[in-house]
C-alpha cells in the first residue's frame, strides 16, 4: 500500500461500512481526512457497494422463481462450501460482493486505471481481493488492525487534519449492510417467520449448521445469508476490543446520523448510473475433503477414545469438536489425536495413577521381602557358625551328663540335678539342630506330584485329638505340580502343627488346595486364638516365638519361609485376634509355581538370595 501511495497512479481507499466499529475514537469526517492525508486520492464507502448489490438480491429474491441461493457476499462462507460442501456451489448467488461491486462503481464514475485498496475489519477480504486481482479490481487489502499501524508509521499529527466528508459514491441503506440481519434491511427483503423464505445465520457454528440443514433439504428456503461471524463488526481484523453490541451500536448510530444528511438526488443518480453494471461472478470448486471413516473404522477409534456405549459420548466440546463423532472423524483424517479428548485422558489418567500405586504396592511389598530374605541369608551364616561351633562340646556335655545320670542312684541327691542337666541339655540339642535346619542350604530337588494325595497323606501323619477337626478342601480336577516333596512337607507340616498349637487341640483345621494360572495354592487355616496384629510382621523372624518356654524354638516358620522362597514361592499370613471383630482364627497361604522355573528367574525372584 505504501509502494502505491507514492507512485504516480492515484490510489482509492475502500472503506467497509463496519468502520465506526474500530474507529470510534475518531471524531466524524475524521477518517477520510486522514486517509487522505496519508495521499489516497478518493477515500470513499463500501456502504454505496452494499446498495448496488443489495438491490440486485431483491430483483433475484422477488424474481418469483423457485432456486434456491445462498448471499455470496462473505469470502469466508464461499472459501468454506468450495472446500467442504462444494455441491452446494450452484446455490450461491453469481453476484460479487459490496467490495468488488463498489471497485467496479469506481470504473464507471473514475475510469478504470485508478489503484483501489480495500480497508475493512476481515481477513478474508485478502483472499477474495487476490481472486480480484487485475483491471478494475482490487490491488490491496487493508484491515483496520493494518491500517492504524500504518498511521502510526506515517506519525501523523491528527490537530493538524481537517474533517472532510467521504467521497462520492456515499452509501444508504448500506451501512447497516455489516451488522446481522442488515443485509435483509439494505436489499428490502422482509424475513417473514411464517414463511421462512429467506433466513439469517451468523456465528462459526450456525453458519456451518445452517449448510449442513440446507444441503439435505431440512432447510427450506429461497434466500440464505450466511456470515462466519456475528456480523462482519466482530472480524477478526479489529483492533478494537469493544464487545458486539457496542460495536453494533455505534454502525447503527453512524448509520442513522448519515440518514439524516442523505442526499437521495445524488445517490439516486449515481445508482443509475449502475444499472448496466456488471455484478456477476462465478465459483469452482476447491475440494479438499478427505475420505470419512466406514462405521467399522469409527466405531474403532471410538472405542479407542473409551466410548463403548451411545451414553459415553458425552459431547462435551473439549476436544474442540461438537460431538465424540466428529472428533473421531478428525482422528482418521488425521487433524486430531485421541489424547484431545478430555474426560478420556482423565479416565486414562486415572487408571495410570491406580497402576503405578498398584505397582508401587509390589515394589514395597518386593523390597521388605529382600529385605526379609537378605536378614535371614545373614541370620542363617550366623547360625551356622554359632551351632557347628557350639554343637561339639553340647555333644560332650550332653554324653558325660547321661552316663552321670545313668550310674546315679534316684536316691542320690545329685541325682534330680543331673536330670535337669539331661533335660536342658537336650533342648539345648533341640535349638542346635533347629538352627542348622535353618541355615541348611537345600536344593530343591523337583518331581511332579499329586498335590491332593500328597497333601492327603501329610495330614494323616498328624494325630490329633477327640476335640480336634481336619478338614480337606480339595478341587475335584486333578492338580500336579513340580515341586520338592520332602521340603513341601515340612512346610505343611510346621504349619498344621502351628495351627494345633492355636486351637489349644480344640478347634477346626481346613487345609485347602486351589489352582491360579500357573500357580498352586495350598492354605491351612484354623479357629485358633489367631495371632495379633503387631506380631503379624514378626511371625517368619527366627527365634521370634509365643510359645510358653520350652515349646518353641520360634524357627519353624523361618525355615517355612526359606523353603517356600526356594520353590519361587510366597507365604503370606491373614489373622484376627480381636473378638469385637468377629471369629479369631489365622490363615496361611504359600503359593507355588506349578513348574520349574530358569535358575536365572528364581534367583531373581528370590532377592539373589537361595536359603
Amino acid at each position: 500500500v505504501e509502494q502505491l501511495l507514492v507512485g504516480e497512479t492515484p490510489v482509492a481507499a475502500l472503506v467497509a461500512p463496519s468502520f465506526p466499529a474500530e474507529f470510534d475514537d475518531l471524531e466524524r469526517g475524521l477518517l477520510p481526512a486522514i486517509l487522505h492525508s496519508m495521499g489516497f486520492a478518493r477515500v470513499v464507502e463500501v456502504a454505496f457497494g452494499a446498495d448496488v448489490v443489495a438491490r440486485k438480491y431483491n430483483k433475484l429474491y422477488y424474481a418469483g422463481k423457485n432456486e434456491r441461493f445462498i448471499e455470496s457476499s462473505c469470502p469466508g462462507v464461499v472459501s468454506y462450501i468450495q472446500k467442504y460442501h462444494p455441491g452446494l456451489i450452484a446455490h450461491l448467488a453469481p453476484i460479487v460482493s459490496p467490495m468488488v461491486a463498489t471497485s467496479r462503481a469506481l470504473d464507471v464514475l473514475y475510469g478504470p486505471t485508478m489503484k483501489k485498496v480495500f480497508i475493512g475489519p476481515c481477513v478474508a477480504k485478502k483472499e477474495e481481493g487476490a481472486e480480484f486481482d487485475g483491471a478494475g479490481g482490487i490491488d490491496a487489502v487493508l484491515t483496520f488492525r493494518e491500517l492504524r499501524d500504518l498511521m502510526e508509521r506515517r506519525d501523523l499529527d491528527l490537530t493538524s487534519v481537517v474533517p472532510r466528508e467521504f467521497d462520492e459514491p456515499k452509501g444508504g441503506l448500506g451501512r447497516v449492510y455489516p451488522l446481522s440481519h442488515g443485509f435483509f434491511q439494505a436489499a428490502g427483503i422482509t424475513e417473514n417467520l411464517l414463511d421462512s423464505d429467506a433466513i439469517s445465520a451468523d456465528g462459526q457454528h450456525n453458519f456451518m449448521e445452517a449448510i449442513r440443514e440446507f444441503e439435505s433439504g431440512q432447510l427450506d428456503v429461497r434466500l440464505l445469508e450466511l456470515l462466519c461471524c456475528e456480523g462482519c463488526i466482530m472480524g477478526a481484523g479489529i483492533e478494537r476490543d469493544l464487545p458486539h453490541y457496542q460495536r453494533h451500536a455505534r454502525v447503527s448510530a453512524y448509520a442513522k446520523r448519515e440518514k439524516a444528511a442523505f442526499d437521495a438526488k445524488q445517490w439516486n443518480a449515481n445508482m443509475e448510473r449502475m444499472e448496466g453494471l456488471d455484478l456477476s461472478r462465478s465459483f469452482r470448486p476447491e475440494d479438499i475433503r478427505m475420505a470419512s471413516p466406514t462405521r467399522d473404522q469409527l466405531t474403532a477409534i471410538l472405542l479407542e477414545m473409551g466410548k463403548t456405549a451411545a451414553e459415553d459420548e458425552l459431547n462435551c466440546g473439549a476436544c474442540g469438536y461438537d460431538s465424540c463423532v466428529e472428533h473421531a472423524i478428525a482422528i482418521h483424517k488425521g487433524l486430531a489425536e485421541v489424547a484431545m479428548c478430555l474426560p478420556h485422558t482423565i479416565e486414562r489418567l486415572k487408571i495410570t495413577i491406580d497402576e503405578l500405586e498398584e505397582s508401587n504396592d509390589e515394589l514395597a511389598s518386593t523390597r521388605e521381602a529382600l529385605m526379609h530374605s537378605e536378614r535371614l541369608a545373614s541370620m542363617g551364616q550366623l547360625a551356622a557358625g554359632i551351632a557347628h561351633e557350639v554343637n561339639n562340646p553340647l555333644g560332650v556335655i550332653l554324653l558325660y551328663s547321661h552316663l552321670l545320670l545313668e550310674k546315679s542312684q534316684e536316691t542320690d541327691s545329685l541325682h534330680e540335678d543331673l536330670k535337669m542337666i539331661v533335660e536342658q541339655t537336650d533342648r539345648c540339642k533341640k535349638i542346635v539342630s533347629g538352627l542348622l535346619n535353618f541355615a541348611r542350604q537345600n536344593k530343591v530337588a523337583r518331581q511332579p506330584l499329586d498335590m491332593k494325595q500328597f497333601l492327603k497323606k501329610t495330614a494323616e501323619a498328624f494325630r490329633l485329638g477327640d476335640g480336634m477337626l481336619l478338614r480337606l478342601n480339595f478341587p475335584k480336577e486333578p492338580v500336579v505340580a513340580e515341586v520338592d516333596g520332602d521340603q513341601i512337607a515340612q512346610v505343611i507340616t510346621n504349619l498344621i502343627a502351628n495351627a494345633v498349637d492355636a486351637t489349644q487341640g480344640q478347634g477346626k483345621i481346613e487345609l485347602g488346595l486351589d489352582l491360579t494360572g500357573e500357580t498352586v495354592g495350598i492354605t491351612v487355616t484354623d479357629t485358633g486364638c489367631g495371632i495379633p496384629v503387631e506380631n503379624i510382621k514378626k511371625v517368619f523372624t527366627p527365634f521370634f516365638t509365643t510359645k510358653r518356654i520350652g515349646k518353641g524354638t520360634g524357627l519353624g516358620l523361618a525355615v517355612t519361609y526359606g523353603i517356600v522362597k526356594m520353590h519361587s514361592g510366597n507365604i503370606s499370613v491373614v489373622s484376627n485376634a480381636d473378638e469385637t471383630k468377629g471369629p479369631t482364627g489365622t490363615t496361611f497361604r504359600v503359593t507355588l509355581p506349578r513348574l520349574e522355573e530358569p535358575m536365572a528367574d528364581r534367583t531373581r525372584s528370590n532377592g539373589g538370595m537361595i536359603l
